[in-house]
């Protein structure tokens, strides 16, 4: 495999709460979230929450190259959640969860998982992109969070905006004509978005954050085209420091309105 792989933490130090990782003919990639001040109920945080839910679900595709990634993923879910069930209260609304990200290349087709607002990005042979991402959140969230984008970034009247928004987000979580995402409950799996491509069609898949899209899908500064050419000519780093160059001439998110001025920014690029 011909794989690069970045990503970087909102602060240096900071936890990443994004993961990444790859085996042979298998690449996932989980953006882990939560509530900001909210009680989780879970001693071991997002970060750990994503990255032991992105470790057993590597190993589960590469162990049963035969089982559909939805169920994969199930699996993974309850193994994740036997191991802190004892320890955690996991009946909280705000318990962590994790977007997911994830493929399998068999002989003749690249198999696709998303759940939740990460991107996968195809690149056929002729350099055109397919972005495949679960629109669910964002239109859910676009119904909700008027009175965030109209504040300032950082501002205390944004900061209390944005917990009424999250509070009402989360109470969405996982429930039909809300959006789902993999949390404590296996049932998520099954609303995956799930997909076969021809494998001799593509040239590369990419796996990314929504930390790492900015560019593109909320900055609009960039097509995917253009991000493939930046991947194709200089990697995920600098894909990266293009997203941390624009968030830091908009630190108020008065030019592009979002929820944190920046994000973990992740990305795995896999060359076929």
């Amino acid at each position: 495999m011909n794989v690069a792989l970045a990503s970087l933490s909102v602060e240096p130090g900071q936890a990443n709460e994004d993961f990444a990782a790859a085996a042979s003919g298998v690449a996932v990639l989980l953006d882990g979230a939560g509530v900001a001040g909210a009680d989780t109920g879970c001693t071991h945080g997002i970060a750990w929450f994503s990255s032991t839910l992105g470790g057993l679900l590597l190993s589960t595709i590469t162990a049963h190259p035969a089982r559909p990634l939805a169920d994969c993923l199930a699996d993974s879910i309850r193994a994740v959640r036997s191991l802190h069930e004892d320890s955690c209260d996991l009946s909280y609304r705000a318990s962590p969860t994790s977007t997911v990200v994830a493929v399998r290349a068999g002989a003749e087709a690249l198999e696709y998982l998303v759940l939740g607002d990460s991107t996968l990005l195809l690149a056929d042979q002729d350099g055109k992109a397919t972005a495949i991402t679960d629109q669910r959140l964002d239109e859910v969230g676009n119904r909700l969070r008027g009175p965030v984008d109209h504040l300032p970034t950082g501002s205390p009247e944004h900061a209390a905006a944005l917990a009424r928004y999250r509070d009402a987000l989360t109470g969405l979580r996982n429930r039909p004509g809300g959006f789902w995402i993999a949390g404590p409950d296996a049932q998520a799996a099954e609303h995956a978005l799930t997909g076969v491509v021809p494998l001799e069609s593509l040239a590369s898949v990419t796996l990314l954050s929504d930390g790492a899209t900015r560019l593109v899908d909320s900055f609009d500064i960039a097509t995917w085209e253009g991000a493939l050419s930046v991947l194709g000519s200089s990697g995920p780093d600098e894909l990266i420091y293009r997203v941390r160059e624009a968030e830091s001439g908009d630190p108020d998110g008065r030019r592009w309105p979002r929820g944190k001025t920046r994000d973990d920014a992740t990305v795995l690029h896999w060359l076929l």
